[in-house]
């Protein structure tokens, strides 16, 4: 299993902080939350930066069993 860890807006669209999740990809555990989340979670993705395991992710990045899949919306802060 696959950790999956959302942060900001994607939390909200997914209802969850992390979940444990199957796919052989990166690519694949996205469509999976996609499918169990909906169409509010697709839009935030639009605009995620995607991290395996603290590095920058692809979608055709192969995941394993332990690995951490974080989805990061931008933030917007400052004066």
């Amino acid at each position: 299993m696959v950790t999956l860890r959302y942060f900001a807006a994607a939390r909200d669209a997914a209802g969850t902080g992390s979940e444990t999740a199957q796919g052989s990809t990166v690519g694949a555990v996205l469509d999976g939350a996609v499918a169990r989340h909906g169409a509010g979670l697709a839009d935030v993705l639009r605009i995620c930066r995607v991290w395996r395991n603290g590095e920058p992710a692809e979608r055709s990045d192969p995941v394993a069993a332990g690995d951490e899949v974080a989805l990061l919306p931008p933030v917007s802060g400052g004066q």
